[in-house]
């Protein structure tokens, strides 16, 4: 198979797809990779490296894309990418559809075949493509909140430890997965008072258990959340509903309870975001503020550490991209069910449920479809 890694443009996106190691197993199962010139650059990655491991570099980009049977990348196309997609082109990547209806018409019109990292799943129906980036943006929320916090930068002036005392900074956190488990790690090393609150009552016990008992568990519902966070100094969102727009936990209604100048950092923006007054930032312009409340919601959050992201993404896909790539799309999604729920959209249909509810489209079955 020819497989096509081009440069992520997307804001101070800086991580790429597969390193060069990556790449010498494709090669090693003797596919062809073509790979933008400058693509791993931002991750630390030479072409000189991507040559050694037997690529071929490309200079530009509509050859990556016209030249490639799939094209592996690391965010969703951007708009400046929607003329390369085509009806007989594999794009595997994260899509987080259900956050973009725009996307997904593109998609739809295309023809591509959409397989998502996001919603993969494993034999426990787990997410192990979403795993490492969420265990990356849990572990950055936590610092990026400890950042913002800092009063030069709009936060209260806390430090989230705290000092013998003076308290520590209180940081409320939606949502027990990956991202909230490691969010609360984080905090929690840093010395700052954690809530925690999900609606999965043993994922609470477990992590209570397993904590020492050092964090405060509630079960996630209305009332809860607003008074959590009437003395939240940070409030971390890590709400996951596999392929569908996150619920909205934190109203507008509840912002001025919270105290001025607090820190929202909502991970789940690539999905819609659980706080309604969240919207999508970049990089380079990666907060504002409603009601005097500082938000945080930068899409591609662990895009600003992208040497550690890159080796962690391709530690979970490579497997599967070597999957498709050697028994072809067809026989890799009939023989694996837990790939075949990262089809997303199939030659101008919706093949994903979540999706197809969030947009009202109609729903194709991927078992008929492959």
């Amino acid at each position: 198979m020819i497989i096509g890694i081009p440069r992520e443009n997307k804001d101070n996106e800086y991580r790429v797809a597969l390193p060069p190691n990556g790449v010498r197993e494709l090669v090693r199962h003797h596919h062809q990779v073509l790979v933008e010139s400058r693509a791993g650059e931002g991750s630390g990655f030479t072409d000189d490296e991507y040559v050694k491991a037997g690529a071929t570099i490309i200079h530009q980009v509509e050859e990556v894309w016209a030249r490639a049977e799939m094209i592996l990348k690391v965010k969703e196309p951007q708009p400046q990418e929607y003329g390369f997609l085509r009806d007989d082109l594999v794009l595997f990547t994260y899509l987080h559809l259900a956050a973009s209806e725009k996307l997904t018409h593109a998609l739809l019109e295309s023809g591509v075949i959409g397989l998502a990292y996001e919603t993969v799943e494993d034999r426990n129906g787990h997410l192990p493509l979403l795993q490492p980036m969420s265990e990356v943006a849990g572990r950055m929320s936590t610092q990026i909140a400890a950042h913002y916090l800092e009063r030069q930068e709009g936060g209260r002036g806390i430090l989230m430890g705290g000092i013998p005392g003076v308290n520590p900074a209180h940081v409320v956190i939606l949502g027990a997965g990956t991202v909230g488990t490691h969010a609360a790690q984080m905090a929690l090393g840093l010395g700052a008072r954690v809530t925690l609150l999900d609606v999965n009552m043993e994922r609470l016990r477990y992590l209570d258990e397993v904590m020492g008992g050092r964090l405060m568990t509630l079960a996630s519902n209305e009332t809860n959340i607003a008074e959590a966070i009437t003395t939240a100094d940070a409030v971390i969102g890590a709400v996951l509903i596999t392929g569908a727009r996150a619920p909205r936990l934190v109203t507008r209604a509840m912002l001025p309870t919270m105290p001025r100048s607090s820190v929202i950092v909502d991970v789940a923006v690539d999905q819609g975001g659980c706080v309604e007054t969240t919207r999508p930032t970049t990089h380079s312009d990666p907060t504002y503020f409603v009601d005097g409340v500082l938000h945080y919601g930068v899409a591609n959050m662990p895009g600003a550490v992208p040497r550690t992201s890159s080796f962690g993404l391709a530690n979970a896909t490579l497997r599967y991209i070597l999957r498709v790539a050697d028994q072809g799309l067809h026989e890799a999604l009939r023989s694996d069910p837990g790939l075949a729920k990262g089809l997303n959209v199939y030659h101008g249909t919706i093949t994903h449920p979540a999706v197809a509810e969030t947009f009202k489209l109609p729903l194709a079955h991927a078992e008929a479809l492959v």
